[in-house]
């Protein structure tokens, strides 16, 4: 809608009467004023037609039993109860909140930030969230491949913190999304009296090549204590049919040789296989991932860097089931072998073992 206003100018002589003068120029500004409000009005409501301000409520339900047959024992386990809610309140402000209502049996708060997206394809987001770092562990639990994350993902590049990110997407005929944050280090448990000179930070990249391949490069500093960590990461994925490849590694580095430095990787294949009946699909998984001595920064009584995860190889197969769309409802089974070296202390829940495990996304 548009309107135009015209205004005559009105001479004003010597012996003519200021007042209604004056009284004609507020009418007329008056009207130019009301039309110019309704305009905007109009575009407002036009506008909001567009953007659906109803909150989205999401969740995930990963049940699971576990048999180690060294131990001759098995456990059933709540992976995942998590639940979100997300939406928008205005057309640029959109909002996330997420938590864990058994997370192995805890309670864990997750995502909670604010998402402004001032200029298109660029967005500013400031709360607590998973840290822009590595491919396996960006994905929700919904999205994992396989029932246990990868080493990257559990031990080496999990992270969450509280912090800002700058997110663009360049649009391009190969799009690339850039992504960079900082944050306190304090993890999400740790924010009331947190006061720190030595902000962490995270960049991220992603580009999407031709052929379906999409390559991920990302670094990250943390200091969760007294040495500062850096860590490098790069990955590629490629998809084809109803394969599906990927790879990554991970190189992490501890300051002043607080510990020897980590090498992690992580690779694994995907093949689907379309079903008429009861399941969607039928995909069939291998996995290898390794992981050298790592610490997770934390220290010992003597103020040195301890090891939390002994070196370890691991290979995984596994069938997914998908009962209703991939990543709905997917009944996993996956049996993990372990590699250790001479004389290590494997932890209880990393040894050789049988999964089955339900995921269910609603």
């Amino acid at each position: 809608m548009s309107h135009s206003v015209h205004i005559k100018l009105i001479p004003l002589h010597r012996n003519q009467n200021i007042i209604p003068f004056i009284m004609k120029c507020i009418s007329i500004l008056a009207l130019g004023l009301a039309l110019s409000l309704s305009t905007w009005a109009d575009d407002q409501k036009d506008e909001k037609t567009k953007v659906d301000y109803h909150p989205e409520v999401h969740g995930t339900v990963r049940g699971k039993y576990e048999y180690q047959p060294e131990i001759n024992s098995g456990r059933f386990q709540v992976r995942n109860a998590r639940v979100s809610i997300e939406g928008k309140v205005a057309p640029v402000v959109a909002y996330k909140a997420e938590i864990d209502l058994s997370d192995e049996g805890q309670i864990k708060m997750l995502d909670a930030y604010t998402q402004i997206t001032p200029l298109k394809n660029f967005d500013f987001t400031i709360g607590q969230m998973r840290v822009p770092f590595t491919i396996d562990a960006h994905r929700s639990p919904h999205q994992q491949y396989f029932a246990n994350r990868s080493f990257i993902a559990k031990q080496v590049g999990n992270v969450r913190d509280v912090g800002a990110t700058l997110e663009y997407t360049v649009d391009c005929a190969l799009p690339i999304i850039l992504q960079g944050g900082v944050f306190n280090g304090s993890g999400l448990t740790n924010q009331a009296d947190f006061w720190t000179k030595h902000i962490n930070y995270s960049v991220k990249m992603q580009f999407t090549l031709p052929k379906d391949f999409h390559l991920v490069l990302s670094t990250q500093k943390i200091k969760p204590e007294h040495v500062s960590i850096n860590m490098y990461d790069a990955g590629v994925n490629y998809q084809a049919g109803r394969w599906m490849v990927e790879a990554e590694y991970l190189y992490k580095h501890y300051n002043h040789n607080a510990f020897q430095d980590v090498n992690a990787f992580d690779g694994f294949v995907c093949y689907d296989l379309p079903l008429k009946k009861v399941f969607h699909k039928i995909s069939f998984l291998g996995r290898f991932d390794y992981m050298s001595d790592h610490s997770d920064g934390t220290s010992d009584e003597n103020g040195a860097l301890k090891l939390t995860d002994a070196e370890r190889k691991r290979i995984t197969a596994g069938i997914t089931l998908s009962i209703a769309k991939p990543f709905i409802s997917d009944l996993r089974l996956n049996y993990e072998k372990y590699f250790y070296r001479a004389g290590a202390t494997p932890l209880p829940s990393e040894r050789d073992k049988f999964v089955v495990e339900v995921m269910t996304r609603f």
